[in-house]
């Protein structure tokens, strides 16, 4: 079993802090595995649930850059890219930082995913719920405390 600690998102830091994550991460879209790695590094930020970020070598999806892209005010701007895998799409699935802030360079090529864009998702062997809303990209787990952003009315706290 995975043994991750309690964490209350309240306590997470603001500005957000990257760190390494100690436990396998796995992503399953279209009956298949698309992510695999015990490689992986997280955000963590007051109110949101961690967003965890894949290395792209151990990515087995098709990946095709989408429309659009988004600022964040500590990890720059984000490119976002539809998943490809057992012949379905999910489109701007996954978001990547070609060139974040110096504070994050660590992600730079490393890609996130939506939970709930995914078939599976899963921190060790805890399996992952989508943050709500349709905007962050937060994994719920249950070791979660504190109340996460996403939902109606608390995308600007």
């Amino acid at each position: 079993m995975t043994d991750i600690p309690r964490e209350n998102v309240q306590s997470y830091p603001r500005p957000p802090a990257l760190e390494p994550v100690p436990h396998r991460i796995t992503i399953r879209f279209g009956g298949l595995l698309v992510a695999d790695t015990t490689r992986a590094l997280r955000v963590l930020e007051t109110h949101h649930a961690p967003s965890y970020y894949v290395p792209p070598d151990d990515i087995q999806a098709a990946l095709r850059t989408a429309k659009g892209s988004s600022f964040c005010e500590w990890k720059g701007v984000a490119r976002y890219l539809d998943v490809i895998a057992g012949g379905k799409t999910s489109m701007r699935a996954a978001w990547t930082y070609d060139r974040p802030t110096a504070r994050f360079a660590a992600l730079a090529g490393h890609l996130a995913f939506y939970a709930g864009l995914m078939d599976e998702v899963w921190v060790g062997d805890l399996r992952v719920s989508p943050q709500q809303g349709d905007f962050y990209g937060g994994w719920i787990t249950p070791n979660l405390d504190g109340q996460i952003k996403g939902a109606p009315g608390t995308r600007h706290w």
